[in-house]
């Protein structure tokens, strides 16, 4: 039994080598001395600056985190006022989607339910993606949905995006270290 265990180890010990041998991770790479400063510090944070390394405990100046908040982004504050009037089903800043729920304001065989897809935060007529959906109903509560892409569709993003140029400005106008694009 213990003759088998070793024959076990000597079969696989040379089979896990030899694929690992394979591994891109650890062919030899030719580097040149002159890319690497001499210093252990500045090697070290050119490491970390590239991504090749982490730091486990923070050393050196400590930094906060960078938080996007929905409130500052001009497009979804926007989209938000625009619809403001319609009951929210879900509103997914990292997701990027406002969902509303249906709404029937006076009409009870009619209402209308509205989604907004962000595909990017800049303020461009491209950035929104707008559904608008309507519910008829008869009397007998047979529904049918329609997706209307008329302009309603057209009227919302030309609402939205005007609401965001004004708000944009707003934000250049009242953060001092203003760095361009919102992210």
């Amino acid at each position: 039994m213990i003759k088998f265990n070793y024959f076990k180890l000597f079969f696989l010990l040379p089979a896990l080598l030899f694929s690992l041998s394979s591994c891109e991770a650890l062919k030899y790479k030719k580097v040149s001395a002159k890319d690497y400063p001499p210093e252990p510090e500045l090697r070290v944070k050119k490491n970390l600056e590239e991504g090749k390394a982490f730091r486990l405990m923070g050393k050196g100046e400590k930094k906060g985190g960078i938080f996007d908040f929905a409130s500052s982004n001009p497009l979804w504050r926007a989209s938000l006022d625009t619809i403001n009037f319609l009951p929210l089903m879900s509103a997914n800043y990292s997701g990027g989607i406002i969902i509303s729920d249906w709404y029937s304001g006076n009409s009870e065989s009619e209402s209308i339910k509205i989604t907004i897809r962000f595909l990017t935060n800049e303020i461009r007529a491209d950035a929104l993606e707008i559904k608008v959906f309507t519910k008829k109903c008869s009397i007998q509560a047979n529904c049918a949905i329609i997706e209307s892409n008329g302009e309603i569709v057209k009227e919302l993003k030309k609402n939205i995006l005007k609401k965001a140029v004004v708000y944009e400005k707003e934000l250049k106008a009242s953060n001092k270290k203003y760095l361009g694009k919102i992210r």
